[in-house]
């Protein structure tokens, strides 16, 4: 929707986790930002779930990873530089249009959550349509039980509309430093459902970014601090749906495990994931919509007068509606920033490491809270950052680059 819309998360939140895996395969220039591990990259941990005879097809080695850190030794390629600051810039971008976005929308957050996947379903439907055709994506991966896109499209239903929700009613600063906390959830999930083993080094990052993330959000424990006019119940709300979409990732990982099986080895078509993915969400998000109103305190019988209400305020004809002030362009603006923030990131991956796209995304993270907290067109008023938030924002982009930095670096001689 570490976006990781990490993205839409849509929130757009991007995370370590999903470079490790996609700079060992070569994936097409697409990526949703709401799906943050979208390669199979558990298969090299847990073989042992394959057959015999299906192992070995489904290593990929560690070819682009390896090509990129040599280029960092031999110095910077000048496209690794240009990937490098576009990336950064459309990071960047990708998460103060998400905060501006929510603006105009800001009574309406599960009528643009729906809006929002049903256009990232278009969009993945019509690729998957192309590849199908193409011969890139087979009968037999289209065969794929669907029951496990059933979940993890119920939890990405879960994880957008909670954090559209909270983030609404959030500072702009707080959102990038409480979508941190997906990075935490990955690694207790991916370590009691994948059996996953983690290094000391990225077990104390994820401590630092959790400690982070804690003081951030302590910061408004009292009169006049940061989020001392915020309901806890927000931030609380942002926490979970970085469950929410961490949960619904550690599944992806498992349909690409099981599917190598069906597949006698073949890996999955990133976009029969996307676009089946994507499809549940939205039907998700649709049933969802009596519950999760009602958490906004609308009753169901005014369901479809807030229906009515949101598109009015979404396509905002004459720009005259109040409340409604800079729709629809913000939010086509951060749909379209979304897409192309993916795919810049992507493509940072391919021509390069893990470690420079991880750390661009890192650096994304202290310009976004820095940026949020100015007044800026629709939020005239800005944010003032008091020390507390500003130590625990450093105490989370420390963290996060403690995790990947010896990961990355150890990339290529890692074994089976």
């Amino acid at each position: 929707m570490e976006a990781s819309f990490s993205h839409l998360h849509f929130r757009p939140l991007y995370t370590p986790l999903l470079h490790r895996t996609i700079s060992k395969t070569k994936l097409p220039p697409f990526q949703n930002a709401r799906i943050r591990l979208m390669v199979p990259s558990a298969m090299r941990s847990r073989s042992w779930l394959l057959p015999k005879s299906s192992r070995r097809p489904v290593v990929f080695p560690p070819i682009q990873a390896s090509k990129g850190e040599a280029e960092l030794a031999d110095g910077v390629d000048g496209r690794i530089l240009v990937g490098s600051g576009v990336t950064v810039l459309f990071a960047v971008l990708n998460r103060v249009l998400y905060k501006l976005a929510l603006v105009p929308m800001k009574n309406y957050p599960f009528f643009l959550a729906q809006v929002t996947t049903f256009g990232y379903v278009a969009v993945y439907f019509s690729i998957l349509y192309v590849r199908y055709h193409a011969g890139t994506v087979t009968k037999e991966m289209l065969a794929i039980p669907k029951s496990h896109f059933m979940a993890i499209g119920l939890l990405e239903a879960l994880g957008v509309a909670s954090g559209m929700s909270a983030g609404a009613m959030l500072p702009g600063p707080a959102i990038p430093i409480l979508s941190q906390s997906f990075l935490v959830w990955q690694l207790i999930l991916s370590v009691i459902i994948l059996g996953r083993k983690y290094s000391f080094n990225q077990i104390f990052g994820c401590l630092l970014v959790t400690v982070g993330v804690v003081l951030a959000v302590a910061s408004g424990a009292n009169e006049g601090q940061f989020l001392s006019e915020v309901e806890f119940r927000w931030p609380a709300l942002m926490v979970a749906s970085s469950a929410f979409q961490s949960a619904a990732s550690i599944l992806k990982e498992f349909v690409f495990i099981d599917s190598a099986k069906r597949l006698q080895g073949k890996p999955l078509d990133i976009f029969v994931v996307n676009s089946f993915g994507s499809g549940f969400q939205a039907l998700f998000v649709f049933l969802l919509l009596p519950f999760l109103s009602n958490v906004r305190g609308i009753p169901f019988p005014e369901l479809p007068s807030y229906i009515k209400s949101g598109a009015a305020c979404f396509l905002n004809l004459g720009g005259n509606m109040t409340g409604c002030e800079g729709a629809p362009l913000l939010p086509l603006l951060f749909i379209m920033m979304n897409m192309a923030f993916n795919i810049s990131l992507l493509r940072l991956v391919k021509i390069s490491s893990a470690l420079v796209a991880s750390l661009a995304a890192t650096l994304a993270v202290p310009i976004s809270i820095y940026i949020l907290s100015l007044p800026l067109p629709y939020i005239p008023q800005g944010t003032s950052l008091n020390l507390y938030f500003i130590i625990g924002a450093a105490i989370v982009v420390l963290g996060l680059m403690l995790y990947n930095l010896p990961q990355s670096a150890n990339w290529s001689h890692r074994s089976d």
